[in-house]
């Protein structure tokens, strides 16, 4: 055979090999499903006695897991079990309901996490009469944000202005407290030891580190590739929009997670940093570690965390519409290398940054994209390039007609980066566009998720 046969081949075998490894995802993520409703189906019982609802508002998927493990304790003690998202329980239910379990995070500075904004911004709202309903509050925050577990207090505080009456004081847990998560797993018959992260960090070392934004006026941003810290060990498996948990050696208590992006078909996990300074002048904790202390060739503790809420999942088949700025390219960009090597080139990106010279981040691989056809619309928003800022959200505003038959083909939106100024903006530009009512049932199917910070 001649050179160019040898070459068709190996590239068929090559279509082949990526065909087996997607539909090995699809029927694990089917069978995923399928467990997770049997499991669902066995909590809940026959029927006979009301449920205890378990119910979590989550953003990472931590209070999600620890809804579930808090279910499988009631379940073990003979008690019938219904575990929900906050923005699928509706005001009747809750009213009908004997004993509720809330496990609430915090999200930004103070907000309802994006599984919780429909109930906060609804039902919380109102001035409900819950007298016979019994409950008790698990909230997850971060000292380190002003407003510490801010939505699970402001929740509490609902739910005893409605006549609940709490179980117990609610529990305000900093970053993850493996005592109190305990506390609480064990207040209702589960494991205290499955409160902590079921997987150890494992070792990653530090394969390249390279400048993005060479020249930029704004911080030094990063891409930083690890490789498991043993040579010939496996890559392990995650899945586009996941997370990245990195300890610091400094101060093990505050882990950081970044959004990760890459896949593991690149054979490498890739994250893309900002180098952020205190009011100081002094460098951040984990960026300053990342970016500046941390020498090619050394190892950082690192656990895979999985970011179901930010996941392509029911939405993989769909176009999608990715909005993002600055160093919110690293979760677009996962999932733009998923859809190119899927075959799936609907794909609208709108990103910003500072100028378009020094600052237009990944400009190869958006260019090759384009070129391929795996972008069929890029737009881009350099705020300081022109007198008047433009920012994605006014990138958004001028394409309304372009995004409205972008949705009326099922559509997807994902939006990743800073939670001020671009995710509010770009919310309020929705919200402009379509309505309220409409922007509520998008963020209800699943078609609007954001991994904002």
């Amino acid at each position: 055979m001649n050179e160019t046969t040898w070459r068709a081949l190996g590239a068929g075998a090559i279509l082949l090999a990526y065909g087996l490894m997607c539909a090995g995802i699809y029927l694990r993520q089917r069978r995923r499903r399928a467990a997770v409703a049997r499991e669902a189906a066995t909590l809940a019982g026959d029927g006979a006695v009301a449920p205890v609802l378990v119910l979590f508002a989550s953003q990472t998927g931590q209070a999600q897991a620890l809804a579930w493990q808090t279910a499988r304790g009631l379940q073990a003690q003979g008690k019938p079990v219904r575990v929900l998202s906050l923005d699928a329980l509706d005001l009747p239910t809750l009213a009908g309901t004997a004993q509720a379990l809330f496990i609430a995070s915090t999200y930004g500075e103070g907000d309802a996490p994006d599984g919780a904004g429909v109930f906060a911004a609804e039902p919380m709202q109102q001035a409900a009469s819950l007298p016979g309903l019994r409950y008790a509050v698990l909230a997850l925050g971060d000292r380190q944000y002003t407003h510490f577990c801010a939505f699970g207090r402001a929740l509490d505080s609902w739910l005893q202005a409605s006549g609940a009456t709490p179980l117990q004081p609610r529990m305000d847990v900093d970053n993850g407290d493996p005592v109190l998560l305990a506390t609480w797993l064990a207040s209702w018959g589960a494991d205290g030891a499955a409160g902590q992260a079921p997987d150890e960090p494992t070792a990653w070392r530090l394969h390249a580190r390279r400048l993005l934004n060479a020249g930029s006026a704004g911080a030094p941003v990063f891409e930083l590739a690890f490789r498991p810290d043993h040579d010939g060990a496996a890559l392990p498996f995650w899945t586009s929009g996941d997370l990245a948990r990195i300890e610091l050696t400094s101060d093990p208590s505050r882990p950081r997670d970044y959004s990760i992006a890459s896949i593991p078909a690149d054979g490498e996990l890739q994250l893309i940093v900002r180098q952020e300074r205190r009011s100081d002048g002094s460098l951040g904790a984990a960026s300053g570690w990342l970016t500046a202390h941390l020498s090619v060739g050394d190892s950082v503790a690192l656990r895979l965390r999985p970011h179901p809420t930010f996941r392509l999942d029911a939405n993989t088949a769909r176009p999608l519409i990715l909005i993002g700025n600055g160093t919110g390219l690293a979760g677009l960009r996962s999932h733009l290398r998923a859809r190119d090597r899927a075959g799936h080139h609907a794909n609208w990106l709108i990103f910003g940054e500072r100028n378009a010279a020094h600052d237009h981040l990944c400009h190869g691989e958006i260019e090759d994209w384009q070129r391929r056809g795996v972008l069929q619309r890029l737009d881009l928003a350099f705020s300081r390039d022109q007198e008047s800022r433009c920012y994605v959200q006014h990138r958004l505003l001028q394409a309304a007609d372009t995004l409205e038959a972008w949705l009326a083909r099922d559509a997807a939106l994902y939006v990743c980066g800073s939670l001020e100024g671009m995710a509010s903006g770009v919310d309020a530009a929705l919200r402009q566009i379509f309505g309220d009512a409409a922007v509520r049932e998008l963020t209800l199917s699943g078609r609007y998720r954001r991994d904002v910070y």
